[in-house]
């Protein structure tokens, strides 16, 4: 009859993540070398400025921070999302997913799309 094979088999390892800090980020904010973090993720959009459909002004003003707020205030596409994935360079350290509110209190978040 056989072994049964692995509940592994042909499943691929996991991917390493790099993670990031906020202070690695905000030294990416120029032209030419612009991160920002979307949703958790840290993405170097450089190359994108030029071909972003709402202008690289835009994006000027978010690089070298957290952009979640203004760009699900843009509304972006379904396809918007999928684009970020190109660009995806690693995550934010699990700890500054932690938003403060007075205090001592912090609920952290888990960010996915």
């Amino acid at each position: 009859e056989g072994s049964r094979s692995s509940s592994m088999a042909g499943k691929r390892p996991a991917a390493k993540v790099t993670y990031y800090r906020l202070e690695e980020v905000a030294k990416h904010n120029s032209k030419k070398d612009a991160w920002l973090v979307i949703h958790g993720r840290v993405y170097n959009i450089t190359g994108f400025l030029g071909e972003h459909p709402g202008g690289e002004k835009v994006l000027m003003e978010q690089v070298g921070r957290d952009a979640t707020q203004g760009f699900e205030a843009a509304g972006h596409s379904a396809d918007a999302r999928e684009m970020l994935a190109q660009f995806c360079l690693g995550e934010l350290q699990p700890e500054q997913l932690c938003a403060f509110s007075g205090g001592k209190n912090a609920v952290c978040l888990q960010f996915s799309f």
